[in-house]
């Protein structure tokens, strides 16, 4: 099980790496069509944050396998809690800072359109 938890964890790296190259990508074909940079920056963020976002997602779960399946001790289970925990706020900050509201009023904002101011 240890290696198949290294197994998800290169997968969550290997998803990131592919986002910033495929962001670099979209941002080089972007400004070569004559795209405003202010444009390009905030398309190329949101897609390698949403990149970060499921990159992060293997990787906590790879944290997952390797507690609760290889050592299933109560230190490794407070350890996970606390990464998961660190992991889940990032995750979250970087939801928030790429769509540019709280999830809980997504809905809101797709109702009355994008006249919601983002909090």
């Amino acid at each position: 099980m240890d290696d198949i938890a290294r197994g998800v964890e290169w997968i969550g790296v290997a998803i990131i790496v592919v986002a910033l190259v495929l962001s670099g990508a979209r941002a080089v074909i972007a400004l070569r069509r004559g795209v405003a940079g202010a444009e390009v920056y905030s398309g190329v963020r949101a897609y390698f944050g949403r990149g970060i976002l499921l990159g992060l997602e293997a990787l906590v779960a790879a944290d997952l396998i390797r507690t609760v399946a290889v050592q299933p001790t109560l230190e490794n289970v407070l350890v996970l809690a606390l990464i998961v925990l660190v992991r889940t706020l990032l995750s979250f900050s970087l939801d928030v800072e790429i769509e540019g509201v709280l999830p809980w009023r997504k809905r809101a904002r797709r109702k009355e359109g994008s006249s919601v101011e983002p909090t």
